[in-house]
């Protein structure tokens, strides 16, 4: 696969396939810009080598029609406010309009194309609606870590066209999770949580495999005890041992999990569990974390969340954490950076992990 320093960008249009498909208000605002401001260095890198710089992403699910709070304005503003450069952003993603003004565009400018998936064709991997967007380039690159477990036409199609390769991102999303399966500095320890269970299923399975030891969050083993998973009942699982549980009088009680009935909300892990889970962490070389550990949609219930974190910092393993409520919550509490990798997508996480391949990635091999 190649990176960014096998090329010569210089007079070349560049088309980059980002994931600028970022959370938003009500009102169409973003609510976090973790995404676009990972691309920063591989456009600035690009600008500086003379490339003739070609945005392009989706963002939600338009279905194959124009929906106005869907346009690409709010990324266009983010994107100009981080570069403190000028972005142009097109009407369309292909058409005649865009192929003329990209042949007027000189070294150093940036036109952002808007949401490819106002075209169904772009979900659809349709060849011609590909030709059509690889005709705007003279290389592609794909720094849209988040989407590569997608077979849409800008994730797999455009390297059929195109010399292609791997922006910064990207390269370094797929070494910081290669490092975890292929070959982690033992001991592996996983954390793993969230609400998803059915999603996680072949996550813990493909983990157990790789791992020293499972942490596993609430939710999650409430589910394991319900369904009597045997495979999980085993030394290398650590399962959560109390929680607190949320009355109909909205009092908080801290409850074994022997204890609990299967209609009881569990908004956090409780003070026993994060003592155990931490004991794991500090004797780990390799952290792999994905999930929150309580419902942090709420900050009161972020303690134990907060708490894992901070263990994980503290000790000297390498550490990968990825989802987007984690990321979130860790944002918030400003303990996102002391992270050794951080990881763009929830999917694509997954997929890769379990797979050991995506399909974008594959495409540009």
């Amino acid at each position: 696969m190649k990176v960014l320093k096998d090329f010569d960008f210089k007079g070349k249009r560049v088309l980059v396939r980002c994931d600028f498909n970022v959370p938003l208000t009500s009102k169409g605002d973003i609510l976090d810009d973790f995404r676009i401001k990972r691309t920063i260095p591989t456009i600035e890198y690009l600008i500086k080598k003379g490339a003739k710089v070609i945005l392009m992403s989706h963002l939600g699910r338009p279905e194959g029609k124009v929906v106005e709070d869907l346009r690409l304005d709010k990324i266009q503003e983010k994107l100009m406010e981080y570069l403190d450069l000028s972005v142009v952003k097109a009407k369309d993603c292909i058409g005649k309009e865009i192929k003329d003004w990209i042949e007027k565009m000189a070294p150093g400018e940036i036109l952002l194309l808007e949401n490819l998936r106002f075209h169904k064709e772009e979900k659809e991997n349709d060849p011609e609606f590909t030709k059509a967007l690889s005709e705007l380039g003279d290389i592609f690159i794909n720094e849209a870590f988040a989407s590569c477990h997608r077979p849409h036409a800008s994730i797999v199609g455009l390297s059929k066209y195109l010399p292609s390769g791997a922006g910064f991102l990207l390269e370094k999303e797929i070494k910081s999770l290669t490092r975890i399966i292929k070959n982690p500095e033992k001991p592996l320890v996983a954390v793993i949580g969230g609400i998803k269970f059915e999603t996680k299923i072949k996550l813990l399975d493909k983990l157990q495999e790789l791992c020293d030891f499972e942490l596993i969050g609430g939710k999650f083993t409430l589910e394991i005890s319900e369904r009597k998973m045997e495979k999980y009942l085993s030394e290398e699982v650590i399962l959560t041992k109390d929680v607190y549980v949320l009355e109909k009088n909205k009092d908080l009680i801290l409850k074994n999990v022997r204890d609990l009935k299967g209609d009881e909300f569990i908004p956090d892990i409780g003070p026993e569990t994060i003592k155990i889970f931490g004991k794991k962490i500090m004797t780990a070389k390799t952290i792999f974390w994905n999930g929150p550990l309580g419902f942090v949609e709420e900050k009161r219930f972020r303690e134990g969340t907060r708490k894992i974190a901070e263990k994980i910092i503290e000790s000297d393993a390498y550490s990968v954490v990825g989802g987007g409520e984690t990321i979130k919550v860790l944002s918030e509490l400003n303990l996102l950076d002391k992270f050794d990798h951080v990881c763009s997508g929830g999917g694509a996480l997954v997929d890769f992990i379990v797979d050991e391949e995506l399909v974008g990635v594959e495409a540009l091999k």
